[in-house]
Protein backbone atom coordinates (compact mmCIF):
# COMPACT_ATOMS: atom_id res chain seq x y z
CA UNK A 1 0.00 0.00 0.00
CA UNK A 2 1.43 3.53 -1.01
CA UNK A 3 2.09 6.00 1.18
CA UNK A 4 -0.05 9.27 2.02
CA UNK A 5 1.84 12.33 1.07
CA UNK A 6 0.01 15.38 2.23
CA UNK A 7 0.17 18.24 -0.59
CA UNK A 8 -0.33 21.76 0.09
CA UNK A 9 -1.82 24.39 -2.23
CA UNK A 10 0.10 27.10 -4.03
CA UNK A 11 -1.75 29.73 -1.50
CA UNK A 12 -1.05 28.50 1.33
CA UNK A 13 2.70 27.90 0.91
CA UNK A 14 2.46 31.96 -0.19
CA UNK A 15 1.77 32.93 3.05
CA UNK A 16 3.50 32.44 6.67
CA UNK A 17 2.00 32.71 9.98
CA UNK A 18 1.45 36.10 11.19
CA UNK A 19 4.89 38.01 13.35
CA UNK A 20 2.35 38.69 16.05
CA UNK A 21 0.81 35.20 16.27
CA UNK A 22 4.48 33.71 16.17
CA UNK A 23 5.58 35.69 18.97
CA UNK A 24 2.34 35.36 20.90
CA UNK A 25 2.58 31.33 20.63
CA UNK A 26 6.15 31.41 21.45
CA UNK A 27 5.22 33.41 24.70
CA UNK A 28 2.41 30.97 25.92
CA UNK A 29 5.29 28.18 25.44
CA UNK A 30 7.79 30.10 27.41
CA UNK A 31 5.27 30.61 30.36
CA UNK A 32 4.28 27.01 30.33
CA UNK A 33 8.50 26.45 30.85
CA UNK A 34 7.88 29.12 33.75
CA UNK A 35 9.63 31.65 31.96
CA UNK A 36 8.71 35.57 33.19
CA UNK A 37 7.71 36.63 30.09
CA UNK A 38 5.97 40.08 29.50
CA UNK A 39 4.40 40.34 26.25
CA UNK A 40 3.56 43.10 24.83
CA UNK A 41 3.14 41.87 21.21
CA UNK A 42 -0.06 41.69 21.20
CA UNK A 43 -2.72 44.77 19.86
CA UNK A 44 -5.11 44.81 22.24
CA UNK A 45 -6.58 46.94 24.82
CA UNK A 46 -6.28 45.91 28.38
CA UNK A 47 -9.36 47.39 29.48
CA UNK A 48 -12.43 44.85 29.77
CA UNK A 49 -15.64 45.32 27.88
CA UNK A 50 -17.72 48.43 29.08
CA UNK A 51 -20.47 46.71 31.26
CA UNK A 52 -23.36 48.34 28.89
CA UNK A 53 -22.45 46.34 26.33
CA UNK A 54 -21.60 43.03 28.15
CA UNK A 55 -25.29 43.49 29.67
CA UNK A 56 -26.43 44.18 25.74
CA UNK A 57 -25.46 40.62 25.19
CA UNK A 58 -27.26 39.18 27.96
CA UNK A 59 -30.37 40.63 27.55
CA UNK A 60 -29.76 39.33 23.80
CA UNK A 61 -29.34 35.79 24.92
CA UNK A 62 -32.52 36.31 26.95
CA UNK A 63 -34.71 37.71 24.08
CA UNK A 64 -33.48 34.18 22.57
CA UNK A 65 -31.20 35.90 19.43
CA UNK A 66 -29.57 32.68 19.00
CA UNK A 67 -30.22 32.08 15.08
CA UNK A 68 -28.56 32.38 12.22
CA UNK A 69 -27.69 35.89 10.76
CA UNK A 70 -28.25 37.37 7.36
CA UNK A 71 -24.56 37.33 5.58
CA UNK A 72 -23.89 40.90 5.86
CA UNK A 73 -24.96 41.06 9.90
CA UNK A 74 -28.22 41.95 11.16
CA UNK A 75 -30.06 44.97 9.60
CA UNK A 76 -30.30 46.49 13.23
CA UNK A 77 -25.93 46.31 13.62
CA UNK A 78 -25.92 47.95 10.00
CA UNK A 79 -28.65 50.74 10.71
CA UNK A 80 -26.93 51.41 14.11
CA UNK A 81 -23.11 51.37 12.16
CA UNK A 82 -24.87 53.75 9.17
CA UNK A 83 -25.91 55.94 12.16
CA UNK A 84 -22.69 55.74 13.32
CA UNK A 85 -20.97 57.16 10.40
CA UNK A 86 -23.95 59.90 9.36
CA UNK A 87 -23.49 61.47 13.58
CA UNK A 88 -19.58 61.17 13.56
CA UNK A 89 -18.63 61.10 10.40
CA UNK A 90 -20.88 63.07 8.63
CA UNK A 91 -20.99 59.92 5.93
CA UNK A 92 -23.98 58.86 4.59
CA UNK A 93 -24.13 54.59 4.13
CA UNK A 94 -27.14 53.03 3.24
CA UNK A 95 -27.66 49.36 4.68
CA UNK A 96 -26.65 47.98 0.74
CA UNK A 97 -23.45 49.84 1.11
CA UNK A 98 -22.38 47.75 4.77
CA UNK A 99 -21.09 44.71 5.70
CA UNK A 100 -20.68 43.22 8.93
CA UNK A 101 -18.08 40.61 9.32
CA UNK A 102 -16.21 38.23 11.75
CA UNK A 103 -13.50 40.99 12.63
CA UNK A 104 -12.10 43.37 10.42
CA UNK A 105 -9.73 41.08 9.45
CA UNK A 106 -12.48 38.92 7.65
CA UNK A 107 -13.76 42.73 5.89
CA UNK A 108 -10.53 42.78 4.51
CA UNK A 109 -9.99 39.60 3.14
CA UNK A 110 -13.52 39.42 1.62
CA UNK A 111 -12.58 42.80 -0.42
CA UNK A 112 -9.06 41.36 -1.60
CA UNK A 113 -10.92 37.88 -2.56
CA UNK A 114 -13.57 39.88 -4.61
CA UNK A 115 -11.21 41.96 -6.55
CA UNK A 116 -8.11 40.75 -7.35
CA UNK A 117 -7.00 38.56 -10.03
CA UNK A 118 -3.59 37.45 -10.71
CA UNK A 119 -1.42 40.54 -12.08
CA UNK A 120 -3.04 42.87 -10.03
CA UNK A 121 -1.05 44.93 -7.73
CA UNK A 122 -1.65 46.34 -4.13
CA UNK A 123 -0.09 49.82 -2.82
CA UNK A 124 1.45 49.08 0.47
CA UNK A 125 2.98 51.83 2.48
CA UNK A 126 5.94 50.03 5.44
CA UNK A 127 5.59 50.35 7.76
CA UNK A 128 2.43 47.81 7.43
CA UNK A 129 0.39 45.60 9.34
CA UNK A 130 1.71 42.54 8.63
CA UNK A 131 -1.42 40.54 6.92
CA UNK A 132 -2.08 42.96 4.34
CA UNK A 133 0.66 41.55 2.10
CA UNK A 134 -0.10 38.42 2.98
CA UNK A 135 -3.52 38.68 2.67
CA UNK A 136 -2.65 40.24 -0.63
CA UNK A 137 -1.29 36.99 -1.72
CA UNK A 138 -2.68 34.34 -0.93
CA UNK A 139 -5.67 36.25 -2.98
CA UNK A 140 -3.45 36.35 -6.07
CA UNK A 141 -1.96 39.78 -6.17
CA UNK A 142 1.00 41.46 -6.20
CA UNK A 143 1.85 43.54 -3.22
CA UNK A 144 3.97 46.33 -4.02
CA UNK A 145 5.64 47.41 -0.98
CA UNK A 146 6.56 51.08 -0.73
CA UNK A 147 8.88 52.18 2.11
CA UNK A 148 7.93 54.95 4.39
CA UNK A 149 10.82 56.34 6.39
CA UNK A 150 11.12 57.71 9.91
CA UNK A 151 12.29 61.33 7.71
CA UNK A 152 8.62 60.96 6.38
CA UNK A 153 7.01 60.48 9.35
CA UNK A 154 6.11 56.73 8.38
CA UNK A 155 3.82 58.16 6.01
CA UNK A 156 3.28 57.83 2.12
CA UNK A 157 4.18 60.64 0.01
CA UNK A 158 2.56 61.90 -2.97
CA UNK A 159 5.39 61.56 -5.10
CA UNK A 160 5.92 58.16 -3.97
CA UNK A 161 2.68 57.04 -4.80
CA UNK A 162 2.60 58.41 -7.81
CA UNK A 163 6.11 56.00 -8.68
CA UNK A 164 4.19 52.88 -7.10
CA UNK A 165 1.22 53.16 -9.41
CA UNK A 166 1.28 51.19 -12.31
CA UNK A 167 -1.81 49.91 -14.84
CA UNK A 168 -2.29 46.85 -12.64
CA UNK A 169 -2.50 48.72 -9.45
CA UNK A 170 -6.27 47.75 -8.09
CA UNK A 171 -5.99 49.34 -4.52
CA UNK A 172 -4.00 51.70 -2.36
CA UNK A 173 -4.06 50.65 1.39
CA UNK A 174 -4.27 53.08 4.25
CA UNK A 175 -3.91 52.90 7.46
CA UNK A 176 -4.74 56.00 9.86
CA UNK A 177 -3.85 56.34 13.10
CA UNK A 178 -1.15 54.25 11.61
CA UNK A 179 -0.02 50.43 13.21
CA UNK A 180 2.60 50.09 13.93
CA UNK A 181 3.78 53.77 13.78
CA UNK A 182 1.09 55.60 15.54
CA UNK A 183 1.37 57.78 12.19
CA UNK A 184 -1.92 59.98 11.43
CA UNK A 185 -2.03 61.92 7.95
CA UNK A 186 -3.00 65.36 8.35
CA UNK A 187 -5.33 67.09 5.62
CA UNK A 188 -2.65 68.53 3.80
CA UNK A 189 -1.08 65.01 3.28
CA UNK A 190 -4.40 63.24 2.44
CA UNK A 191 -5.26 65.88 -0.24
CA UNK A 192 -1.83 65.09 -1.85
CA UNK A 193 -2.40 61.39 -2.02
CA UNK A 194 -6.10 62.46 -3.32
CA UNK A 195 -4.81 64.81 -6.18
CA UNK A 196 -2.67 61.67 -7.29
CA UNK A 197 -5.63 59.38 -7.16
CA UNK A 198 -7.19 61.51 -9.48
CA UNK A 199 -4.98 60.51 -11.99
CA UNK A 200 -5.58 56.64 -11.78
CA UNK A 201 -9.11 55.88 -11.92
CA UNK A 202 -8.39 52.45 -11.60
CA UNK A 203 -6.93 52.42 -7.82
CA UNK A 204 -9.15 51.54 -4.99
CA UNK A 205 -8.89 52.84 -1.49
CA UNK A 206 -8.73 50.53 1.50
CA UNK A 207 -9.10 53.13 4.53
CA UNK A 208 -8.27 51.20 7.50
CA UNK A 209 -9.81 53.28 10.53
CA UNK A 210 -10.01 50.63 13.09
CA UNK A 211 -7.68 53.12 15.60
CA UNK A 212 -10.16 56.04 14.40
CA UNK A 213 -11.01 57.06 18.08
CA UNK A 214 -7.14 56.39 19.26
CA UNK A 215 -4.97 59.67 18.34
CA UNK A 216 -3.33 62.10 20.19
CA UNK A 217 -3.37 65.11 17.74
CA UNK A 218 -4.34 68.68 18.94
CA UNK A 219 -7.40 68.44 16.55
CA UNK A 220 -9.31 65.42 15.34
CA UNK A 221 -7.50 63.50 12.38
CA UNK A 222 -9.11 64.80 8.84
CA UNK A 223 -11.04 61.93 7.24
CA UNK A 224 -9.92 61.51 3.70
CA UNK A 225 -13.71 62.00 2.24
CA UNK A 226 -14.16 64.60 3.67
CA UNK A 227 -11.41 66.12 2.24
CA UNK A 228 -11.79 64.40 -1.15
CA UNK A 229 -15.54 62.87 -1.81
CA UNK A 230 -14.80 62.03 -5.65
CA UNK A 231 -13.14 58.83 -4.03
CA UNK A 232 -15.86 57.44 -2.61
CA UNK A 233 -17.02 54.86 -4.91
CA UNK A 234 -13.87 53.62 -4.79
CA UNK A 235 -13.08 53.60 -1.42
CA UNK A 236 -13.93 50.85 1.41
CA UNK A 237 -13.93 51.94 4.91
CA UNK A 238 -12.75 49.19 7.56
CA UNK A 239 -13.70 49.88 11.09
CA UNK A 240 -14.84 47.50 13.48
CA UNK A 241 -15.30 47.67 17.67
CA UNK A 242 -12.28 45.80 19.03
CA UNK A 243 -10.11 48.65 19.65
CA UNK A 244 -12.33 51.59 20.36
CA UNK A 245 -14.93 49.31 22.36
CA UNK A 246 -12.19 46.52 23.98
CA UNK A 247 -14.04 44.09 21.89
CA UNK A 248 -11.45 41.98 20.49
CA UNK A 249 -12.55 38.77 21.16
CA UNK A 250 -15.97 39.60 20.46
CA UNK A 251 -14.78 39.61 16.52
CA UNK A 252 -16.88 41.85 15.25
CA UNK A 253 -15.63 44.25 12.42
CA UNK A 254 -17.69 46.14 9.56
CA UNK A 255 -17.06 47.43 5.89
CA UNK A 256 -18.64 50.55 4.22
CA UNK A 257 -18.23 50.94 0.32
CA UNK A 258 -19.70 51.14 -3.19
CA UNK A 259 -22.96 48.69 -3.36
CA UNK A 260 -21.07 46.84 -6.09
CA UNK A 261 -18.39 45.77 -3.91
CA UNK A 262 -20.45 45.16 -0.62
CA UNK A 263 -22.79 42.86 -2.68
CA UNK A 264 -19.03 40.83 -4.12
CA UNK A 265 -18.04 40.75 -0.48
CA UNK A 266 -20.95 39.48 0.62
CA UNK A 267 -20.90 36.35 -1.86
CA UNK A 268 -17.73 36.05 -0.79
CA UNK A 269 -18.46 35.75 3.27
CA UNK A 270 -21.26 33.54 2.22
CA UNK A 271 -19.49 30.85 1.41
CA UNK A 272 -16.40 31.32 3.75
CA UNK A 273 -18.63 31.51 7.04
CA UNK A 274 -21.69 33.25 6.62
CA UNK A 275 -23.45 35.51 9.35
CA UNK A 276 -21.07 37.12 12.24
CA UNK A 277 -22.24 36.05 15.58
CA UNK A 278 -25.43 37.31 16.53
CA UNK A 279 -25.01 37.62 20.10
CA UNK A 280 -21.31 39.98 19.56
CA UNK A 281 -23.75 41.92 16.59
CA UNK A 282 -26.43 43.07 19.46
CA UNK A 283 -23.28 43.78 21.98
CA UNK A 284 -22.07 45.92 19.27
CA UNK A 285 -25.49 47.36 17.93
CA UNK A 286 -25.54 48.55 22.00
CA UNK A 287 -22.31 50.17 22.10
CA UNK A 288 -22.95 52.33 18.76
CA UNK A 289 -26.18 53.31 19.94
CA UNK A 290 -25.46 54.52 23.21
CA UNK A 291 -25.49 57.84 24.25
CA UNK A 292 -22.93 57.67 26.43
CA UNK A 293 -19.21 57.44 24.62
CA UNK A 294 -17.49 58.15 28.17
CA UNK A 295 -15.25 55.07 27.76
CA UNK A 296 -13.84 55.78 24.39
CA UNK A 297 -12.72 59.73 25.05
CA UNK A 298 -11.51 57.84 28.63
CA UNK A 299 -9.26 55.88 27.12
CA UNK A 300 -7.78 57.92 24.78
CA UNK A 301 -6.96 59.79 27.39
CA UNK A 302 -5.14 56.88 28.65
CA UNK A 303 -3.47 55.84 25.89
CA UNK A 304 -1.77 59.47 25.06
CA UNK A 305 -0.74 59.49 28.93
CA UNK A 306 0.64 55.83 27.92
CA UNK A 307 2.19 57.01 24.76
CA UNK A 308 3.85 59.90 26.69
CA UNK A 309 5.27 57.72 28.89
CA UNK A 310 7.00 55.50 26.69
CA UNK A 311 8.01 58.19 24.48
CA UNK A 312 10.74 59.18 27.47
CA UNK A 313 11.39 56.10 28.57
CA UNK A 314 12.64 54.87 25.35
CA UNK A 315 14.69 57.88 24.48
CA UNK A 316 16.07 57.82 27.82
CA UNK A 317 17.54 54.96 26.36
CA UNK A 318 21.04 55.21 25.18
CA UNK A 319 21.08 53.01 21.35
CA UNK A 320 17.31 53.39 20.91
CA UNK A 321 15.00 56.56 19.48
CA UNK A 322 11.30 56.45 19.56
CA UNK A 323 9.01 59.16 16.79
CA UNK A 324 6.51 60.41 18.97
CA UNK A 325 2.84 57.91 18.43
CA UNK A 326 0.07 59.96 16.94
CA UNK A 327 -2.44 58.11 17.93
CA UNK A 328 -2.93 53.73 18.04
CA UNK A 329 -1.47 52.52 20.95
CA UNK A 330 1.86 51.09 19.61
CA UNK A 331 5.56 52.18 19.64
CA UNK A 332 7.48 51.58 16.73
CA UNK A 333 10.95 51.62 18.07
CA UNK A 334 14.55 52.55 16.12
CA UNK A 335 17.07 50.56 17.00
CA UNK A 336 19.85 51.29 14.54
CA UNK A 337 21.67 52.23 17.33
CA UNK A 338 22.01 48.44 18.75
CA UNK A 339 22.87 47.31 15.69
CA UNK A 340 26.98 45.40 15.85
CA UNK A 341 26.50 45.57 19.79
CA UNK A 342 27.53 42.21 21.13
CA UNK A 343 25.27 40.21 23.49
CA UNK A 344 27.05 39.00 26.71
CA UNK A 345 28.01 35.45 25.21
CA UNK A 346 29.86 37.26 22.12
CA UNK A 347 27.06 37.59 19.48
CA UNK A 348 26.15 40.21 17.51
CA UNK A 349 23.44 42.20 16.82
CA UNK A 350 22.89 42.31 13.16
CA UNK A 351 19.46 42.69 12.90
CA UNK A 352 16.32 43.79 14.46
CA UNK A 353 15.54 40.24 14.83
CA UNK A 354 18.54 39.69 16.79
CA UNK A 355 17.86 42.71 19.18
CA UNK A 356 14.04 41.12 19.53
CA UNK A 357 15.71 38.03 20.14
CA UNK A 358 18.41 39.47 23.03
CA UNK A 359 14.81 41.24 24.75
CA UNK A 360 13.32 37.83 25.15
CA UNK A 361 16.38 35.68 26.07
CA UNK A 362 18.06 38.37 28.31
CA UNK A 363 14.39 39.68 29.72
CA UNK A 364 11.56 37.92 28.94
CA UNK A 365 10.20 40.59 27.05
CA UNK A 366 8.00 39.72 23.94
CA UNK A 367 8.29 42.16 20.73
CA UNK A 368 7.97 41.63 16.94
CA UNK A 369 10.65 43.16 14.89
CA UNK A 370 10.29 45.69 12.42
CA UNK A 371 10.81 43.28 9.59
CA UNK A 372 7.90 41.71 10.09
CA UNK A 373 5.96 45.53 9.16
CA UNK A 374 7.99 45.43 6.43
CA UNK A 375 10.97 48.37 7.98
CA UNK A 376 14.19 47.33 9.79
CA UNK A 377 15.80 48.53 12.18
CA UNK A 378 12.38 48.86 14.41
CA UNK A 379 10.87 46.68 16.87
CA UNK A 380 7.55 46.92 18.01
CA UNK A 381 5.56 47.15 21.44
CA UNK A 382 2.01 47.75 22.28
CA UNK A 383 1.22 50.13 25.60
CA UNK A 384 -1.85 48.93 25.77
CA UNK A 385 -1.28 47.95 29.13
CA UNK A 386 -1.39 49.16 32.82
CA UNK A 387 1.28 51.71 34.23
CA UNK A 388 2.94 49.19 36.26
CA UNK A 389 3.58 46.94 33.22
CA UNK A 390 4.81 49.82 31.17
CA UNK A 391 6.78 50.65 33.86
CA UNK A 392 8.29 46.88 34.13
CA UNK A 393 9.18 46.96 30.10
CA UNK A 394 10.82 50.21 30.45
CA UNK A 395 13.23 48.75 33.20
CA UNK A 396 13.56 45.65 30.76
CA UNK A 397 14.49 47.08 27.90
CA UNK A 398 16.48 49.68 29.85
CA UNK A 399 18.21 46.45 31.55
CA UNK A 400 18.60 44.02 28.22
CA UNK A 401 20.54 47.09 26.42
CA UNK A 402 23.04 47.91 29.06
CA UNK A 403 23.97 44.78 28.99
CA UNK A 404 25.45 45.02 25.84
CA UNK A 405 28.95 45.37 24.94
CA UNK A 406 29.93 48.17 22.23
CA UNK A 407 32.01 47.49 19.31
CA UNK A 408 33.72 49.57 16.76
CA UNK A 409 32.27 49.05 13.25
CA UNK A 410 35.08 47.42 11.97
CA UNK A 411 34.70 44.57 14.47
CA UNK A 412 30.78 44.74 14.37
CA UNK A 413 31.17 43.57 10.65
CA UNK A 414 33.65 40.82 11.55
CA UNK A 415 31.63 39.49 14.03
CA UNK A 416 28.44 39.79 11.24
CA UNK A 417 30.24 38.10 8.67
CA UNK A 418 31.68 35.21 11.30
CA UNK A 419 28.53 34.43 12.63
CA UNK A 420 26.81 34.29 8.92
CA UNK A 421 29.64 32.18 8.19
CA UNK A 422 31.05 34.63 5.78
Amino acid sequence: MSRFEPVLSSRVRRVKLSPNAAAGERAVRLKAEGRDILALNSGEPDFDTPEPIKQAAIAALARGETKYTPTPGTRALRQAIGAKYARENRLDYPLQQIIVSNGGKQVIYNAFAATLNPGDEVVLPAPYWPSFPDMVLVNDGTPVVVPCTEATGFKLSAEALEKAISPSTRWLVLNTPGNPSGAVYSADELLALAEVLSRHPQVMVLLDEIYEHIWFTPEEPAHLLHLAPALAPRTLLINGASKTYAMTGWRIGYGLGPQWLIEAMTVIQSQASSGPNSIAQAAVRAALDSTDQAFVAQARRAYAERAAFVHRAVNAVEGLSLRQPQGSFFAFINVAGLIGRLRPDGRPLATDHDVVEWLLDSQGLVAVDGGGFGLSPYFRISFAASDAVLADAAGRIRRAVEALQPVTRSASVSSVLETAGG
